[in-house]
């Protein structure tokens, strides 16, 4: 009953569910919403958010750049005495270190990303972590690919650099119209495991309403190769109900109908149990596997989110 679309016996706007028509988003509409994710997400990354990816994102080392004059408070190890017995004057070798990371955003595009009841979608939520994600790398001058997935990936877009292809990165979550409505972790899963050779940062953006069995060993599989961050994105609805009256719910996923007397306190009691230990079993799971997690909620503060993500990891390393 997590995943669902309600709808009321009595006529109410409380709800908000997008047209299942498939219809098009308007251009102007897609530019501007796209321009809002950009001014919000740029700001928040420049404040708050790029200093903080570099420090916990480390490059694959430190490599020589350059020879310049020593400075005082310069460290003597870095001397480069050859250069400074021909110059007759100190020269210190200066190093930069080798960045080049690849980023990889795993996003759940299935049918029960389509819902929310704050006046913003789980979807759009999704958007916008990976427009926070995709400019803090591209800032850090690293590269970020994206995978949407259901039952299968579906579309996929190489990891470029550049504010262009962040953009692009965007308008692909926001308007791709996904083949299937279910979802399968492990087949997303499985395929970061086959096509990464290289290691990659893989951040999974998904509700995780899946089984936790369903999706574990392939997990267990792509995190001995990457660095894998599963950021998990509710709707307050997922966790406890309002009292609304008799209500038609229906999984967005299979289609199925029930009606359902949301005023009864057992039933109520029953659905937020029933939340609380989907919850707990993936929380278990992740801890397990000794990943840090990410847990954000449909008008909540996400950059809060990323932001103790962040910390907490530059505390463990």
């Amino acid at each position: 009953m997590a995943n669902v679309r309600t709808t009321r016996a009595r006529p109410s706007d409380d709800i908000f569910e997008p047209d299942d028509t498939g219809s098009a988003i308007d251009h102007r509409e897609l530019m501007a919403r796209i321009r809002k994710i950009e001014i919000v997400t740029s700001r928040k990354v420049n404040e708050q958010l790029a200093g903080q990816y570099h420090s916990v994102f480390k490059g694959r080392g430190m490599s020589f750049d350059e020879v310049r004059p020593y400075q005082p408070g310069d460290e003597i190890r870095f001397i480069d005495w050859n250069v400074t017995a021909r110059s007759n004057e100190p020269f210190v070798k200066r190093f930069v270190e080798e960045r080049e990371l690849t980023v990889m955003l795993l996003v759940d595009a299935s049918a029960s990303l389509r819902f929310g009841s704050n006046l913003q979608m789980k979807r759009e939520v999704a958007a916008e972590l990976a427009a926070l994600l995709a400019f803090s790398a591209t800032k850090n001058n690293d590269r970020v690919g994206l995978a949407m997935f259901t039952e299968t990936v579906e579309h996929i877009v190489t990891p470029k650099k550049g504010k262009k292809h962040v953009l692009r990165l965007i308008s692909d979550v926001l308007t791709w119209k996904p083949q299937a409505r279910g979802t399968r972790l492990d087949e997303a899963l499985g395929w970061m495991t086959r096509i990464g050779s290289r290691k990659a940062i893989v951040f999974v953006v998904s509700d995780f309403l899946a089984p936790p069995a369903s999706f574990e060993k392939a997990l267990t599989i792509v995190s001995r190769r990457h660095d894998v961050v599963p950021i998990v994105v509710r709707d307050k609805m997922e966790r406890e109900l309002p009292r609304m009256g008799l209500v038609l719910a229906q999984d967005l996923e299979s289609g199925q109908e029930v009606w359902v007397d949301t005023d009864s306190r057992r039933f109520r009691e029953r659905y937020a149990a029933n939340a609380d230990q989907q919850r707990k079993d993936l929380r278990d799971l992740f801890r397990k596997q000794k990943l840090d997690a990410i847990e954000v909620e449909t008008g909540g503060s996400y950059a809060k989110a990323l932001v103790q993500f962040f910390e907490l990891r530059a505390r463990r390393h």
